[in-house]
C-alpha cells in the first residue's frame, strides 16, 4: 500500500508540473482528491482496512479556463516571395555584370513561385487573456525557413575573384549571373523569430469554432544563409557564406482563423539585403495548431 501511495504521488507530481493544480472536494464521494487533472477516489468505505483501494481517473477535458492557453510546436506550411522596389542604375558593386551582356535587373531576381516555399516551426504559441478570452496577447518563439528558388542562373559569393574583371579580388559580398544553366538554384534565409500579436476571438469557450483574428508584429535574427545549387557541370553545390543580408527582420503579421483552419502572411517593409537590393520579403500560408 505505501508503494500504491509513493506512486500515486510521484505521478500527480509529474502531471502538476504541466498543468495547473487544482485540489478539489467532489461531494459524490466520501473521499475523493482531484491533484490537477488526477482524480484520486478511496471507495468501499464498509470494506475492512486492508480491502480499500484507491481508483485514479485521467480527466481529458480539453478546456482551458485559464488566462493563459500554450500550444506546443506549431508548424507552418507555405509561401514566400518578395517585393523588388530595387533601383538597379544604383546597385554598386553588390551586381558584377558581363561585359557584352544586359546588365543584371529586376528580370534575373524572379522566382519560381510553386517552389519558393516557407516553412516555419514554433517551438511554442501563448495566447494571454487580456479581456475575458475575447482579446488577448498572442507571443511565440520559433524559427522562419524561406527559400527563394530562381528562375535565372545566379550565383551569390561572398568574396574572392570578381567573374568578367581579370582576376580581381574583393572582400565584398557579390551576385553575378553565371554561365551554365541550374537545374535547381535557390537561396536559403533562416531566422530566429519572436511574434507578437493582439488576437480576437469570437467564441473563447470553444478552440474549434468561431472567428479568430490576430495581428501584430514579429521579430527576427538570421542565422543561416546559403546558395544551393544543381547542374550537370557541377553536380550539387552548397555555398554558404555572408552575402549581405540584413542580420534582423521586422515584419507585420497576422493569422486568420474560422474554426479550425488557419491561414497566416507576413510582410517586411524593410529590404532583407543591407546594400545593393531593395527587396521587401513576405509570406502566406496554412497553419497547423490545436
Amino acid at each position: 500500500m505505501k508503494r500504491l501511495y509513493l506512486l500515486m504521488a510521484t505521478y500527480a507530481l509529474v502531471n502538476c508540473t504541466l498543468a495547473q493544480t487544482d485540489t478539489t472536494y467532489n461531494p459524490k464521494y466520501n473521499d475523493t482528491l482531484r491533484v490537477g487533472n488526477i482524480l484520486i477516489i478511496k471507495k468501499n468505505k464498509k470494506a475492512r482496512d486492508g480491502d480499500s483501494s484507491i481508483v485514479m481517473e485521467r480527466n481529458y477535458s480539453s478546456k482551458n479556463s485559464g488566462k493563459i492557453s500554450t500550444n506546443w510546436l506549431v508548424l507552418d506550411l507555405g509561401f514566400s516571395n518578395y517585393n523588388d522596389q530595387t533601383n538597379y542604375g544604383t546597385t554598386g558593386s553588390y551586381l558584377v555584370n558581363k561585359p557584352g551582356s544586359p546588365a543584371l535587373g529586376s528580370s534575373d531576381f524572379k522566382l519560381r513561385t510553386g517552389k519558393s516555399v516557407n516553412v516555419n516551426i514554433w517551438l511554442f504559441m501563448q495566447r494571454m487573456s487580456l479581456v475575458k478570452n475575447y482579446v488577448n496577447l498572442k507571443y511565440g518563439l520559433g524559427v522562419e525557413l524561406n527559400n527563394y528558388h530562381y528562375k535565372s542562373p545566379l550565383t551569390y559569393r561572398e568574396n574572392g575573384t570578381v567573374p568578367y574583371s581579370n582576376g580581381a579580388v574583393t572582400n565584398e559580398a557579390f551576385v553575378f549571373r553565371d554561365s551554365i544553366s541550374f537545374s535547381k538554384n535557390k537561396l536559403a534565409a533562416d531566422y530566429i523569430t519572436v511574434p507578437l500579436m493582439l488576437n480576437f476571438r469570437t467564441n473563447p469557450n470553444s478552440g474549434k469554432k468561431g472567428l479568430s483574428l490576430s495581428a501584430g508584429v514579429s521579430g527576427g535574427y538570421l542565422y543561416g544563409q546559403r546558395n544551393k545549387q544543381e547542374s550537370n557541370e557541377r553536380g550539387k553545390d552548397k555555398n554558404r557564406g555572408d552575402f549581405d543580408m540584413e542580420r534582423f527582420k521586422l515584419s507585420y503579421i497576422g493569422e486568420l482563423g474560422l474554426g479550425p483552419v488557419k491561414l497566416y502572411g507576413s510582410y517586411s517593409p524593410s529590404s532583407m539585403y543591407s546594400r545593393g537590393l531593395d527587396i521587401r520579403p513576405y509570406t502566406f500560408g496554412i497553419r497547423f495548431s490545436n
